[in-house]
């Protein structure tokens, strides 16, 4: 069979698979996306074993299936995803282990687990505690599996969490314009934080909340996105809730360099970045500049941008007030 038969009978049989899925109620769409993607995922791992080798088979088809899909049926086909998706059925061959309590995004994370045992605990207690995708991402870090005890929940609670994975909005066809905050005191400060720098008039434009910034091995939300156009440069900002780590650091880092390689317009000035990290003793504010752009930074950025004091007061006084109210 000629490779361009080959691809066009494996997007023929995954479009259908696609198109019955779509025809489920909304209430019902984490159970079918999930089962959506197990079977994608089972389809590709058996043409891929009657196929070429694993290299060559990620290099070519793939990339013109997901080039297909993302034509057909828009958003959640891009060729990572693809291979998450292929993944996750690598993680889980027997579709009676996936819990369907869980979303999506969970299952992503839990799929880049290497041991069996380990992925199935994750699952158990992710579902116990209803752990978000970022906590969840968080706990595997700092190998929680041994060392603490999940809380007891309720089915009410996973549903609420489930409908904020972006990649349910993606399949439904509807923005997925979602606040994701760790607590409601970091949504506090971010709401306030927004209304201050729309407020500030030096040039700030509104882009996006909680922007779903994925990788191949993570998935990330960045608080706050502005365009200035004054400085014609996009501004990022995440807010942390503890205190500043080379990692927040490295993080806000990767994100300027993502904007400026795929947001970046040819006439546009590199990204900025700011992070924000409050704690009740210390609250610090931080620019994230790549070392190329410091001295454009000094001269220009400066003038527009909002001193780190300003930023400091804001944030202290709004924990102040928030916890005054909330006592």
């Amino acid at each position: 069979m000629s490779e361009i038969k080959k691809s066009n009978s494996l997007f023929n049989s995954i479009k259908e698979i696609v198109l019955k899925a779509k025809q489920v109620a909304f209430k019902n769409s984490n159970t079918v996306l999930l089962n959506m993607y197990w079977e994608i995922g089972r389809l590709i791992i058996e043409d891929e074993q009657h196929g070429k080798a694993k290299a060559a088979y990620g290099k070519g088809i793939l990339k013109n299936l997901s080039l297909e899909l993302t034509l057909e049926f828009g958003k959640g086909f891009d060729e990572s995803n693809l291979r998450n998706i292929r993944q996750f059925y690598l993680s889980f061959p027997n579709r009676d282990a996936v819990r369907h309590e869980l979303s999506w995004t969970h299952y992503r994370i839990i799929s880049r687990i290497e041991q069996e045992t380990l992925k199935l605990q994750y699952i158990h207690y992710a579902i116990e505690g209803n752990w978000d995708t970022r906590t969840l991402q968080r706990n595997i870090r700092s190998m929680y599996i041994g060392r603490i005890i999940a809380p007891k929940t309720t089915e009410m609670t996973i549903t609420q969490s489930l409908i904020k994975d972006p990649y349910i909005f993606e399949f439904l066809g509807i923005p997925a314009n979602i606040l994701v905050s760790e607590n409601k005191i970091q949504t506090a400060l971010i709401n306030h934080l927004q209304q201050f720098l729309m407020e500030l008039g030096k040039g700030f434009a509104f882009v996006a909340r909680q922007q779903h910034i994925v990788t191949d091995t993570s998935d990330f939300y960045i608080d706050l996105v502005f365009y200035n156009y004054y400085l014609k440069c996009f501004v990022l900002i995440d807010l942390k809730i503890d205190k500043l780590t080379h990692a927040d650091i490295g993080q806000m880092d990767m994100y300027v360099r993502m904007y400026n390689d795929l947001k970046q317009s040819h006439d546009d000035n590199p990204t900025i970045g700011i992070i924000l990290c409050t704690e009740k003793d210390e609250t610090v504010v931080k620019y994230s500049v790549l070392a190329e752009n410091e001295q454009l930074f000094a001269s220009k950025y400066r003038l527009y941008l909002p001193k780190e004091e300003e930023l400091i007061q804001l944030i202290q006084t709004d924990r102040i007030n928030f916890e005054l109210d909330n006592a």
